[in-house]
């Protein structure tokens, strides 16, 4: 388990965009055999540049092992025993380098399923990932994120489910599966509620609990409850992100009869619309301007209301998995923000002013260009439904 005397820890998820020629797993169809093997040579140099850069923890893909849990596909179903050796060697180069691992299985992974069977393929690949924490060897600091999923027009039944999804898994996924609160179904109340009947452990979210806290509860206060809901000695985590606030950029197709009435003249501009650019008469596609959805995440962490979360969380313990867009390139930036704006938060990192200039190094690779990742991150399926 952690020292208790460590700094706390910043992570990332997936992605490394500082080091495009880093993949972090085998994304080979079927037909060419793909392997967790190949996606653990993969991650190999991942952990080396993570050690490089003193980014000390991070979120596995869940697709790792690809088709491992595929119902049609039993030839891969072996594949995470078959890679024994190679999950205990990396997990122990994970362990010599002090970095934090995890998973965070994608939403289709539903414990509260109203359908049998898709509840038993859920825990089926809760336990491939699970099996695979466990054969790295990892301490349970190593966890699975899960939320409580879909409401089903029943908020109450479907939270009753979640927790016979639970009693259902084996005891080697129930040791690592953690639950988070979400942004738009599940509050940190539901999580709560959870927990007391279950007892799994719960992962707060910062900007979820903005997004979605319909009975007003105060941020420190469920913190703390959250923070509490992990054993003595087993270090917490916590998710931080900001919300987007540029300007979406939606394209649209334009009809045929919308074209023609554009050519002959006669169009009418739809009443609020908010184009990029003018539309040519013989356009095809039109971008449309829309105002920020708030569940979704900003490219980079807001330094300013970082420092003021961890000021409100001052005493306590956590480590945090910081959610922006651009992945490793937001925690580049905002390392020397803390540094520069708010030295007292940089502290409890292990972030002082000798790492000024390593920091400072790091800060201006980002001035020569960098790209967001444009997929959507797991956490946003708010996103997702809004579009």
């Amino acid at each position: 388990m952690t020292d208790p005397a460590r700094s706390l820890r910043l992570g990332f998820p997936v992605k490394v965009m500082g080091r495009p020629d880093l993949k972090t797993q085998d994304t080979r169809r079927w037909q060419k055999n793909p392997h967790l093997r190949c996606s653990l040579e993969l991650l190999d140099p991942v952990l080396d540049y993570l050690r490089k850069e003193k980014l000390d923890m991070y979120r596995l893909s869940s697709d790792i092992a690809p088709y491992a849990t595929h119902p049609d596909m039993p030839q891969f179903h072996s594949m995470v025993k078959d890679s024994d050796a190679e999950l205990r060697a990396f997990g122990k180069k994970a362990r010599e380098y002090d970095i934090r691992l995890s998973f965070h299985p994608s939403q289709y992974v539903l414990l509260n399923a109203p359908d049998p069977e898709l509840t038993a393929k859920s825990i089926w690949d809760l336990s491939s990932q699970a099996e695979m924490l466990d054969r790295m060897e990892l301490d349970d600091e190593a966890v699975m994120v899960t939320h409580v999923g879909g409401v089903y027009d029943d908020r109450e039944a479907s939270r009753a489910r979640w927790i016979a999804g639970y009693e259902q898994c084996p005891e080697h996924v129930k040791r690592r599966i953690v639950l988070e609160n979400d942004d738009i179904r599940f509050s940190c109340t539901d999580v709560l509620w959870i927990h007391e009947r279950t007892g799994v452990r719960l992962i707060f979210d910062y900007q979820h609990m903005w997004c979605l806290n319909p009975e007003r509860l105060d941020m420190r206060e469920t913190l703390e409850k959250f923070l509490a809901s992990w054993p003595t000695g087993v270090r917490p985590k916590i998710h931080f992100s900001s919300p987007r606030t540029e300007l979406r950029e939606i394209k649209q197709k334009i009809t045929p009869r919308a074209r023609a009435a554009a050519i002959a003249g006669t169009a009418k501009a739809k009443k609020g619309e908010l184009l990029k650019a003018p539309v040519k008469a013989t356009a095809r596609v039109k971008t449309v301007l829309r105002p920020p959805i708030w569940t979704g995440h900003a490219d980079f962490t807001n330094p300013f209301e970082f420092a003021t979360f961890m000021r409100m969380a001052d005493g306590l313990v956590f480590d945090v998995m910081m959610e922006g867009k651009s992945k490793d390139l937001s925690l580049l930036r905002l390392r020397p923000d803390l540094l520069r704006f708010a030295p007292d938060v940089a502290a409890r990192f292990g972030i002082t002013d000798a790492d000024a200039a390593a920091l400072a190094a790091g800060e201006a690779r980002l001035e020569k260009g960098v790209a967001a990742e444009e997929e959507p991150d797991v956490d946003e399926g708010a996103l997702l439904a809004a579009e």
